[in-house]
């Protein structure tokens, strides 16, 4: 099993001047710890508008900065708003690419469509359309990191000439590619278009199994057809994260921060909201009961020893991981940068699962991806031969780009 760290850039009000600045100084702080401590993926996501809810509208520039801070821990846009209205294709394309350079081959590719209003309709984007719009859109991106040149492509939502889309990216094909999922038709949607599930909803393990099979059912059958130009066969499951020696204390440090994220999410897509005027937290606030955080923790104390949680002890945490590993999830992503959960603990959670929680899940691990890769391998060729491939130009296909009149009349008199 592998685990990440995901990122919102969460900031419920009332703000101060510099909280945006330490918000993401301490982010690529913990990025750069959670590299050394040996995680697996950093998560980045991309929103827009979402006061309070989600501050990271420019997810490229701050993977860059991760890159360069980092050497081993890959890179993952979780997800790239990719419906053209949003970022051009070619711009998404080329961003990928040149990351993917700069990082030594770690970039990760998840994509998505926006949920709320406030993204959709500031950006002009039809609620209906958008998730053939993002499908669409993706594919077209992975095909121009690939053929030189890109051959070009019209439709009703997206055109672009013949160019060659540079730079390439250090990963061949391209950067394994994912797709936001929130439940389990979005899963099937995954599965079918060969591309990994990120799935961001809380599940238990019962319901993970049941997800995980349906994935892994679809990416063995005649239904799985890539968007791109392989398959990246792999499900993962964010969940809430703090840990501490103390069961108590783990669950004081970090359910709320964990409870303001499922419900800011909700509140944005199912209440009216006034630009600039949110008040989130303040709601969130006036609707928990004051005892909520004591009774989380007098109902764990009654569980004992059959409590799991990644919110709790080391303990917890591995009763919980393995349960979802024996399930078949492949990866675990720990929203740890929720609400108001404190810079200090997020580090001190992190530092206690790399040093009694990470060993236990690196055992074997290699193995079991080497088995899964053999097992699939079959299937995967399968699902490449059915792919109706874009076709690459041939030389005396490639349109000429003709100079400007303007040019052509001036460019003898140049100095």
């Amino acid at each position: 099993m592998q685990f990440g760290v995901f990122y919102e850039h969460q900031l419920p009000k009332p703000w101060s001047e510099d909280d945006e600045f330490c918000l993401l100084r301490d982010a690529l702080d913990q990025v750069e710890l959670a590299d050394r401590l040996g995680f697996d993926y950093a998560w980045e996501v991309e929103h827009h508008f979402l006061d309070e809810y989600s501050h990271s509208s420019a997810p490229e520039v701050f993977l860059a900065a991760a890159a360069a801070r980092t050497s081993r821990i890959r890179l993952g846009h979780g997800i790239r708003q990719v419906i053209p209205k949003y970022n051009h294709p070619a711009r998404t394309a080329e961003g990928l690419a040149t990351l993917d350079l700069i990082s030594d081959g770690r970039v990760d590719f998840g994509i998505g469509e926006g949920a709320t209003r406030l993204e959709l309709h500031g950006f002009d984007i039809p609620a209906k359309q958008k998730r053939a719009m993002a499908l669409e859109a993706a594919e077209q991106i992975a095909n121009m990191m690939v053929l030189d040149p890109y051959p070009g492509y019209s439709s009703a939502t997206f055109s672009m000439p013949c160019r060659n889309v540079l730079p390439k990216p250090r990963q061949k094909p391209h950067p394994p590619m994912w797709m936001a999922c929130t439940n389990r038709e979005t899963i099937k949607v995954a599965a079918r278009h060969g591309l990994g599930a990120l799935a961001f909803s809380f599940v238990d393990p019962d319901e993970a199994k049941s997800w995980v099979d349906v994935y892994y059912d679809i990416i063995r059958s005649e239904e799985c057809v890539p968007l791109g130009h392989t398959v990246n066969a792999n499900i993962a499951l964010v969940t809430g994260f703090s840990l501490h020696d103390d069961r108590s204390e783990a669950i004081r440090r970090g359910l709320e921060g964990f409870e303001f994220f499922g419900y800011a999410l909700n509140a944005l897509v199912a209440h009216d909201q006034v630009p600039g005027r949110t008040t989130v937290w303040q709601e969130f606030q006036a609707r928990r009961a004051p005892d909520s955080v004591d009774r989380k923790i007098a109902a764990a104390a009654e569980q004992g020893d059959a409590y799991a949680s990644c919110i709790g002890t080391p303990e917890d945490a591995a009763r919980y991981l393995r349960q979802m590993r024996d399930v078949g999830v492949d990866q675990i992503i720990f929203i740890q940068q929720a609400g108001r959960n404190r810079h200090a603990d997020i580090c001190a959670s992190l530092e206690l699962f790399a040093a009694e929680v990470l060993p236990e899940f690196r055992a074997g691990d290699d193995d079991r991806r080497h088995r899964k890769a053999l097992e699939l391998a079959p299937f995967i060729e399968a699902a490449l031969a059915r792919k109706p491939w874009m076709k690459a130009l041939t030389d005396d296909e490639i349109p000429v780009v003709r100079a400007s009149v303007a040019k052509a009349q001036t460019s003898g008199s140049l100095a």
